[in-house]
């Protein structure tokens, strides 16, 4: 008997295992199953997917389909093909975009949010990352220092300032995340960065901002006078 997606307990489908867990927590599988939706006959999306994933060997062997290749599987068609291979593609202008930026001069918050957004903007849980910068506030490399909530004795400046001396960094910039969609900062918060840049002037080290993120929406420290230029 082939067990049905609509068989499964409801927190172990697709759907609503994103909806309880979040997307990070679905297998390959399970995303590719929410992609094509549909199976055929008594072959479930997820057995589809299962079907597509040991044609391609691997996920990045996904990227390397033809649309042909993707017609001929059954239960696949033209309509789940084209919407695979835009998915893929997308996936890869995305992670370009990411190799980019370490290219790029940092010249506004905004610029900051728009990266970070799409990396912690829907954790359940803060994400503390320190973007290192060189003499031209070029990204030299991005680090993620801690997860959990953020406060003094968990983010601690040896800890921040280790990792630039490690990449001969000039200045740095702070980049978290609130899951609660408030971006304000939190009195933890403005004594975290208070702390960051006194130890960082001492140093030589630049702290040029902290970037606060959740809801689509982000808050500079800089920009609303919380931390000195």
């Amino acid at each position: 008997m082939v067990l049905k997606i609509k068989d499964l307990p409801k927190e172990e489908r697709p759907y609503e295992k994103l909806a309880y867990y979040g997307v990070e927590a679905l297998s390959n599988e399970e995303l590719l199953a929410i992609l094509l939706k549909t199976g055929y006959r008594d072959i479930s999306s997820k057995d589809l997917a299962n079907i597509l994933l040991k044609k391609a060997g691997s996920v990045v062997g996904l990227t390397q389909l033809k649309y042909s290749e993707l017609c001929k599987i059954k239960g696949i068609g033209m309509s789940k093909a084209a919407i695979l291979l835009a998915t893929f593609e997308l996936a890869k202008r995305v992670e370009l975009a990411r190799v980019q930026i370490k290219k790029h001069k940092l010249n506004s918050s905004k610029m900051v949010f728009e990266y970070y957004a799409s990396k912690i903007g829907n954790k359940k849980q803060e994400h503390f990352y320190v973007v290192y910068l060189d003499n031209a506030k070029k990204i030299i490399d991005d680090k993620l220092l801690f997860i959990g909530t953020i406060n003094y004795s968990v983010v601690h400046p040896r800890e921040v300032f280790k990792e630039a001396y490690l990449l001969s960094a000039s200045a740095l910039i702070c980049v978290h995340n609130h899951p609660s969609g408030n971006v304000f900062p939190s009195p933890e918060d403005l004594k975290l960065t208070n702390d960051l840049a006194q130890v960082g002037h001492i140093l030589g080290i630049k702290l040029l901002d902290h970037i606060i993120i959740g809801n689509k929406q982000y808050y500079s420290l800089l920009e609303n006078g919380d931390l000195k230029s």
